[in-house]
This record gives structure tokens, sequence and C-alpha cells, in this order.
């Protein structure tokens, strides 16, 4: 009897058990047919013209610390018509909830640099941007507009107290990308340094759709894509805290897929997740549509020299001539008529240059007549004339010397009055001079 009770008490036992893991089994099937359901209905979502993502550039920020031709010699390495969607200054749930309504709409992705203090307050909506799948990164605790001019220590806290609030709000510390970008993009090297210290990549901006100016969102998408059109890629700056942006978001998205555009989704490398490898010309900031930055030639192996096309100048090229060891220079004639004395007769007129000259050198030996000292003569040095609008008394006065650049020119300047100073001749003519009997070969000194 006791056996049998016993064995009764087994056997309920067991079938509780079995009950049990059969309800854990409907459940686990449940949650993962809901996890389907789930992921089939937001790909149900996305529509099949979508503009969605490209692809996914992973960045080192080690290897490239600051991006962003607005202010620096490099950005991402964006092929032509790629995009790269940024906002700054949020989240703000009442217009951030609503640009994520239209991301999710279109399956497209973006960087959102959010400031600690709105995170602070608005945690869900940074969740929201986390969950999915945008990247999360820092715009600084209060969003001063003193970073040009701050001290080092109070950037760092502005900073880091970004990035607390961001791991705090997120719940993990691998969530924040290590990107940064200076309010009001005003930067100073010595907290780009830091910030290249911490491993933590400074952005800037390609193209800049002036959504802070308080400009309607036609002219917000206007400006936008005319610009991108303009620069044929880059990074694109939003703000999500103007209803404007909100508005103009859709339009801007149906304009890049309209005209050819591509999202590019930046992301950071992690120990399994590598850099994307990228050619470095494409990391060149600034370089014309189409065309290569370096190299643009490649020399050929094997191929024959160019032959010089002139040749190099010799002394011989300047009317040197070595005979011997001593150096004789040719000379041009001067080409002055010569007065003729009383009763000479008249002398042959002179043929102006050019014209046959004589050389101490043969003319065979293709040397040509070096100007000399006394090809050129200062004589009568011409003034400047008067101005043509007459100059004010005050900025005549200004000009006179002062007292003491007077003194300086006499010891007594100050009592006698000084000297009046030498007037400068003003510029050269050029005359020919008589020239010298002499062609002898000069002396070496």
């Amino acid at each position: 009897m006791i056996y049998d009770l016993g064995r009764a008490s087994a056997e309920a036992a067991y079938n509780a058990i079995m009950v049990r893991n059969m309800r854990s089994a409907v459940a686990a099937c449940f949650v993962l047919a809901s996890v389907i359901g789930l992921g089939a209905a937001r790909a149900a979502e996305c529509p099949p013209d979508a503009l969605g993502v490209s692809r996914t550039l992973v960045v080192d920020p080690s290897e490239h610390p600051r991006v962003g031709s607005a202010q620096y010699p490099e950005s991402l390495p964006l092929k032509d018509h790629e995009v790269v969607l940024t906002f700054d200054d949020g989240p703000l749930p009442a217009y951030t909830n609503r640009i994520l309504d239209t991301l999710a709409s279109e399956c497209v992705k973006a960087t959102f640099f959010m400031v600690g203090r709105m995170v602070q307050a608005y945690p869900a909506t940074v969740r929201r941007v986390y969950n999915e799948g945008h990247t999360v990164a820092n715009h600084s605790l209060t969003h001063p507009f003193t970073f040009h001019k701050m001290s080092v220590d109070h950037a760092a806290q502005e900073i880091e107290g970004g990035f607390d609030a961001l791991r705090a709000a997120l719940g993990d510390p691998k969530a924040v990308a290590p990107f940064f970008r200076f309010p009001g993009l005003l930067r100073q090297t010595a907290v780009e340094q830091y910030l290249t210290a911490h491993n933590v990549m400074a952005w800037s901006v390609d193209v800049m759709a002036d959504d802070w100016t308080h400009i309607n969102n036609r002219e917000i998408t206007r400006r936008a894509i005319s610009r991108l059109e303009a620069r044929g890629k880059g990074i694109l700056l939003l703000h999500d805290i103007h209803a404007a942006t909100a508005l103009a978001l859709p339009d801007i998205l149906k304009e890049l897929k309209a005209r050819g555009f591509k999202i590019v989704h930046v992301v950071p490398a992690t120990p399994d997740r590598p850099e994307t490898v990228a050619e470095p010309e494409l990391w060149a900031a600034r370089h014309e549509r189409g065309t290569n930055v370096w190299p643009r030639l490649l020399p050929v192996v094997g191929a024959e020299p160019a032959e010089t096309a002139l040749a190099a100048p010799a002394p011989a090229s300047f009317g040197i001539e070595f005979v011997g060891s001593a150096p004789k220079v040719a000379l041009a004639q001067t080409f002055e008529r010569q007065a003729a004395s009383d009763g000479e007769a008249a002398r042959p007129a002179i043929t102006p240059w050019p014209g046959a000259a004589s050389y101490a050198v043969p003319v065979e030996g293709q040397i040509l007549p070096v100007p000399a000292a006394y090809n050129f003569k200062y004589s009568r040095p011409f003034h400047l004339g008067p101005t043509e609008k007459p100059i004010e008394k005050h900025r005549v006065a200004a000009r006179r010397p002062s007292r003491a650049r007077s003194t300086a020119q006499h010891p007594f300047g100050w009592f006698f009055g000084a000297p009046p100073a030498r007037q400068r001749a003003y510029g050269h003519q050029l005359s020919v001079a008589r020239h010298p009997t002499n062609l002898a070969s000069p002396q070496v000194r």
C-alpha cells in the first residue's frame, strides 16, 4: 500500500513536470514566433523601392582622427553620390520621433550627435534611436559655444559628461560610438589633440543645409540638394530639434533617391568588426569630382626616357669664352652716333639694332653679347608728378616726420630744426654710353 502510494505520488510529480515543460516550450515557441513575426513585419514595412542603406562604412578613430572637409584635410572615404546623414542637438521627442519615422519609412540609417542635457531629459528617445539601428554619438554635455577658447580641462568635462550621459541612458558603454562634433563647429587644436589621445574621432561636415537659421522646409531641401549636387558627395548636417527639418526630411530623401544618391551608414571599428578598407585618395577632402587625387600618373617601367627638347645653357651662351686660362667676354658695340670734328667729313649713320655689329669673337661661335655696367646710365632721375586726388590735410600731417625722428637725424634738431632730408631719386633711365675702345681681355680678380 505504501509502495502504491509512493508510486502514485511519483507519477503525479512526473506528470506535473511534463506539463510545466510543455507550457514552457509552448511559451518559447510563441515568443520565437512573435520575434520572427515582428522581424517580418518590419521587413514588410520597408517598401521595395525604399532608399535604404547602400553600405555600412566602418571607421577607426585611431587611423583617421578628424573628418569633414569644412575644417579638415580629410573626410569620409565616400564614393561619388554617397551621402552620410547626421543630426545634431537632440533628442527632442516632438521632432526626433518624426524624423525617426521618416528614416524608418525609407529604411535609412543616420548618425545622431546628442547633447548630454537632452539625453538626460529624454532617455527613452535615445534608446529608440539606438534600437532602430542608428549610430549614437556625442555633442557635448551642455552645448557651449566656447570650445574654441575654453581650457582643455573644461572641454574634457563637457566631452566626458556627454559620453557619461549617453552610456547611462543606453546602459551599455559599447553602444555609444567614439564620435564627437564640436558645438557650432568651434574647434581648437588643443581639444582636438585631447580627442585623439582618447581615441575619439572629431567630426566636421561637408555640406550644410542651414536649417538652424530659421528658414522654411522648402529652402532647407533646396540648399541640401543643390549643395550635395555641387560637391557630389559628403556628410550632410541637419538638426533634429527643428520642426522645419522634420518637415523637410521626406522631401530630402525623395530628391536623393530621384537623383541617384546612396546613403552610407557609419559605425566605429571593434575587435570583431574591422575597419573598411578604402583607397587613400578617397579620404582626401578637397578634389574635383571624378578625378584621382594621388597618384595621377604612374611611371612606365621599361620606357625610353624622352629626349631633352632644349639644350642646357653654357657659359658660351652668355658671351663668355675661355682663351687659355683667361675668360673673354663678347660685348656689343654701341650705336651712339659720334660727332665729326671740324673739317672732318660727316660720319655715316649707324643702323639701329638689330643690325650687323662687330664682336670680339667670331660670329660662328654663336656667342651672344651680354650687357655690362656701361650700358646702363643713371641720368636726370625723374620725380613723380602731383597725385590725381588731393590729399586731406590730416593725412599730410600724419605723414610728417615726428620730433623723435628729426632728433635722430640731427642731435639738436628739436632746437634748430632738422636738416632737410635728401630726396630719393625714383627710377632710372636707360642710355647707351660710349663703348670702351679697349676690348682686351679683362684681368681676373
